[in-house]
C-alpha cells in the first residue's frame, strides 16, 4: 500500500494558497487634507484597494475612515503613498474619558467632541470617588437596600 499512496500523492493537485480571508473591520485614519484635489486622491488611492467596502472622508475633521476585508497597515501605507502625513485616528469621542480635561488627553488640535485616546484618562477601579459614586447609582442593584 505504500507504493500505491506515494504514486497517488504524486497525481494528485492541491492548492498550496493557503491564505486567510482578513476579518471585516474599520480603519479611521487621520490626513491632512486642505482641499478637494487632497480628497479625491485619498478616496480614489483607498477605494482601489482589494476588500475595501465603503471609504468615507471627512475632511473637517481630517478623518478617513475605511471599512472592508481589509489590513489596517497597508491602507495607512497606501494613503501615505498618496504623498499625505496620515497616522491611525488617536482620538475617542468625550464622553467616553473620564478625565477628559487630563493633561495628556486634552489635545487643542482634536476636532469639537474628541479627546486624545490615553490610558491614564481612564480611572483606577479602586478609586475612592468611584466607588462612592457609583453606590447611589440607579444602574446598582444594590443600591435599593441602601435607600
Amino acid at each position: 500500500m505504500g507504493f500505491i499512496d506515494h504514486i497517488s500523492k504524486m497525481f494528485t493537485v492541491e492548492s498550496t494558497r493557503k491564505s486567510k480571508r482578513k476579518p471585516m473591520q474599520t480603519v479611521e485614519i487621520r490626513v491632512k487634507m486642505d482641499c478637494d484635489g487632497c480628497e479625491r486622491r485619498v478616496r480614489n488611492a483607498v477605494s482601489s484597494m482589494k476588500g475595501v467596502r465603503s471609504v468615507e472622508v471627512i475632511r473637517k475633521q481630517s478623518r478617513v475612515i475605511v471599512t472592508g476585508f481589509v489590513d489596517r497597515k497597508k491602507v495607512l501605507k497606501r494613503v501615505r503613498r498618496t504623498g499625505k502625513k496620515a497616522e491611525f485616528w488617536p482620538y475617542v469621542e468625550y464622553n467616553l474619558v473620564y478625565y477628559p480635561y487630563d493633561h495628556q488627553a486634552y489635545d487643542r488640535k482634536a476636532p469639537p467632541g474628541f479627546v486624545r485616546n490615553v490610558d491614564q484618562a481612564f480611572p483606577s477601579p479602586n478609586a475612592p470617588d468611584e466607588k462612592y459614586a457609583t453606590f447611589f447609582s440607579d444602574e446598582n442593584v444594590n443600591a435599593c437596600s441602601i435607600m
